[in-house]
Formats: structure tokens, C-alpha cells, sequence
């Protein structure tokens, strides 16, 4: 009860008491005083970040802007999204342009030396769209086809090695756009396109007559959000209230999110020991 109690206290905790726990050039104390999170995205990436039918700006980066959000205020809606170039990602934080940066950006160790990544919000990686009524659609059966089977996949100086981590044998077709890539399964030149596991589940998901999920991934790569360096106080304050929305008691968003755009259930959570 006495957790339970100092819950309750804190909850009571004003913006204005909170920020004058920060220090006094923390993004935290600036973010408080102005009153919305200010947050660098973009606006033409399912499932990531996208305008829906009704021309709102959502997808898994934008819930995440929210969660931010409804720590600092309260408020999901307390947050202004700045719409930026992939190319702006870290010069937007680094110039104070913007609060933060949620942009399905790849942690790397090249990265981090200019800006701090927040702790992962999602692992993403290599997966395999097959088509509904294919006779391969599984992985198993596109594994034993060995060289028969053909692989669609974004030109990169990687693909054909990507590929063939997963399918020694497969000949692989490297293609100019994500879009063409697609076109070569839809028109069955290819058994399956290699694409982001995000890109599979949400495809699938929301077109189980059009795509299958063929049941493999591989290469791990982790999404975080990117803050300036040198301000721990606003690193703390993304980094926890990221994990408490995704491991403790106020995980609503990020459940509704997840199962939304990439069509799955969060693994439960269970008391007692911590796995984050």
C-alpha cells in the first residue's frame, strides 16, 4: 500500500514543481515551461508515420510522441509534430530545432557519437512477404526450394548477402524502389519480397487477401528516439517513461498502437521479476 500511496503523491506533482526539478538547460525545464513537446517525424511512412483516411497524422513513431506527452502533461495532444527529411533527423535535435526525434531511426554506434538514442522502442529486421494463395508462401517451403526460389529486395550494397543469410540458395532480384519491389511479388516474378518486418505485419495485417506473413526474421535492428547530448535529465525522462509505457502500468497506448499498425498483441507482462 505504501507503493500504491507514493504513486499517488507523485501523480500530484505540478508541471510547474516538476520543472524546477530539471536543471536549468534541460530540454525537460524548456519542454514544461512552453507547455507541448515538440517532436521532429515524418508524415509518409505506414506504419511509422502516415496520415489515416480522416488526413490525422498516426502511426507507431506518433504514439510514442503521445506517450511522451501524457508523462510531461497529462495530455497526448500537448505535442507539436515538426515534419523533417530523414536527412534532418539528428541536425533538427542537434540545433534545438525540435524537443526530439521519433523516425524510425536505427541505433548505431556511428549515430551515437552525435546524438543520444533513447532506450528501444521496437526491433525491427529483415522478414518475408509471400502471397495468400502461393503454393510457397512459408518460409520452410521457400528454404527447401533452394535456388528455385526468387527474392525481391532494395538495391543496397547488402541485399544480396541479407538475403542469403536466411536463404543460402535463393536467387535474388535487387530492384530501384520499395514500390517495384512489391509489384514483383504482387506479379509473381518473385516467391517473396524481403522487406521490414514492419512493413510485413502491417501489410499482412491489413490485407490478409493480399499478403502473408511467411514466418521468418532475421537481422535485428533497433528504433530509438534521438535527444542532443549532455542533457541527462531529459535522456531519464524519455528513457523511463518509454519503458514504463511499454513494461509498467500505463501501457495502454503503446498496446492499442502495437496491435493496430503491426497486428499483434504485446507479449503479457507479469509481476515479479523484471525483463525490460
Amino acid at each position: 500500500m505504501a507503493g500504491l500511496a507514493t504513486a499517488g503523491a507523485l501523480t500530484a506533482i505540478s508541471a510547474e514543481k516538476a520543472a524546477a526539478q530539471a536543471a536549468s538547460d534541460s530540454v525537460l525545464r524548456t519542454v514544461l515551461d512552453r507547455g507541448k513537446l515538440i517532436v521532429g517525424t515524418g508524415s509518409t511512412n505506414a506504419p511509422w508515420h502516415f496520415e489515416n483516411d480522416a488526413g490525422e497524422l498516426v502511426g507507431m513513431d506518433i504514439t510514442m510522441g503521445r506517450i511522451l506527452a501524457k508523462g510531461l502533461f497529462d495530455d497526448p495532444t500537448k505535442v507539436e509534430f515538426v515534419m523533417q527529411d530523414p536527412a534532418q533527423r539528428i541536425p533538427n535535435v542537434t540545433t534545438n530545432k525540435v524537443d526530439i526525434t521519433i523516425q524510425f531511426m536505427t541505433m548505431t554506434a556511428q549515430r551515437s557519437q552525435l546524438i543520444h538514442f533513447s532506450r528501444p522502442y521496437y526491433v525491427e529486421g529483415v522478414a518475408l512477404l509471400t502471397l495468400p494463395g502461393s503454393e510457397n508462401k512459408t518460409f520452410d517451403k521457400l528454404l527447401a526450394n533452394g535456388a528455385a526460389t526468387r527474392i525481391s529486395i532494395l538495391q543496397n550494397v547488402d541485399a544480396e548477402s541479407s538475403v542469403h543469410f536466411a536463404l543460402p540458395q535463393a536467387q535474388v532480384m535487387q530492384i530501384d524502389t520499395q514500390a517495384n519491389v512489391l509489384q514483383a511479388l504482387e506479379s509473381k516474378r518473385v516467391d517473396a519480397a524481403a522487406v521490414d518486418l514492419s512493413t510485413v505485419r502491417w501489410l499482412a495485417s491489413r490485407n490478409p487477401d493480399k499478403y502473408f506473413d511467411a514466418g521468418k526474421s532475421w537481422y535485428s535492428m533497433l528504433y530509438g528516439a534521438a535527444v542532443r547530448q549532455g542533457d541527462l535529465d531529459w535522456l531519464t525522462y524519455v528513457n523511463q517513461t518509454f519503458t514504463i509505457a511499454m513494461f509498467g502500468h500505463e501501457t495502454a497506448l503503446y498496446d492499442a498502437a502495437f496491435k493496430d499498425y503491426f497486428g499483434q498483441e504485446p507479449p503479457a507482462r507479469h509481476p515479479g521479476f523484471p525483463v525490460i
